[in-house]
């Protein structure tokens, strides 16, 4: 995809176009950062130490202007999958304003907002990137709302990792049923599976890659695990989601009033 640039911001922070997309890219000595401020989308983050990025982002994405991203770390709000119209809400297709920016040596803080049309504030979303990356979601309006930050992480081969620290009992979206299943999981089919946050974190342990990738659900209820295997799915290729696993810190069961909800990640390097 070729970029054109807007405007630079500040030494580290310029603003680019991606298509019909506008883009915020962090260039900085503790890493590189991509967000489209269409649903405040953070689709790339490569800390300084790691050789492939931390998230999985379609090779066929268009940055079409109303088409959510398919990949990185959609916003689903204030509803979660088909319980409203647009699917997953409509925060992940809305354009977001940046409304703060902090750089120091050591940490970037970006802050983004979105508002109604009077301008009330509905939702804010802060992403700190140290070594680490946080992200930071606060529902500001909706009351008994829903929230997935929906992470794509990019693995070397779906076939070739494990899941830890799940529980092992799960509710599965495609067959409606609560069920048994292994932990440390492994994929090897179409998985949709809705876990309760009760274990902590979840580590990714990525064979191919040689790393484990940590993430830390903060304040979650509901962990989602999501991957399409063969299932024809929009703005992703016949092999997607060969290199793809969603882990996503979610408040589905448990509705959200206004309060935070976030996730850390983490990469650990296991190479030898």
């Amino acid at each position: 995809m070729k970029s054109t640039l807007i405007k630079p911001i500040c030494n580290e922070l310029s603003l680019y176009q991606y298509n019909e997309i506008a883009v915020l890219e962090l260039d900085h000595p503790i890493g590189t950062a991509k967000i489209a401020l269409q649903g405040a989308h953070l689709f790339s983050w490569k800390p300084a130490h790691c050789q492939q990025d931390v998230f999985w982002l379609s090779e066929m994405e268009p940055f079409k202007r109303g088409s959510a991203i398919r990949g990185g770390v959609p916003i689903c709000f204030p509803w979660f999958g088909n319980n409203g119209t647009p699917a997953h809400g409509f925060a992940r297709i809305s354009l977001w304003d940046v409304t703060d920016y902090d750089i120091q040596p050591n940490k970037v803080t970006l802050t983004f907002s979105l508002f109604a049309t009077d301008k009330t504030p509905i939702a804010q979303i802060n992403m700190i990137f140290t070594a680490q990356c946080e992200l930071i979601f606060t529902n500001y309006q909706q009351e008994n709302a829903q929230l997935a930050l929906h992470s794509y992480f990019n693995v070397g081969d779906i076939e070739q990792i494990q899941l830890h620290n799940l529980p092992t009992t799960t509710f599965n979206s495609l067959t409606q049923q609560q069920e048994n299943v292994p932990s440390p999981r492994t994929i090897g089919e179409n998985i949709d599976c809705i876990y309760t946050a009760e274990n902590g974190a979840t580590f990714i342990e990525d064979q191919i890659n040689q790393r484990t990738i940590i993430v830390e659900h903060i304040n979650a209820s509901d962990i989602v695990v999501w991957n399409p295997w063969h299932k024809p799915t929009s703005s992703m290729s016949d092999i997607g989601y060969k290199t793809m696993v969603c882990v996503e810190s979610a408040r589905i069961k448990q509705p959200l009033k206004q309060e935070s909800v976030g996730v850390k990640i983490q990469i650990k390097n296991t190479a030898v």
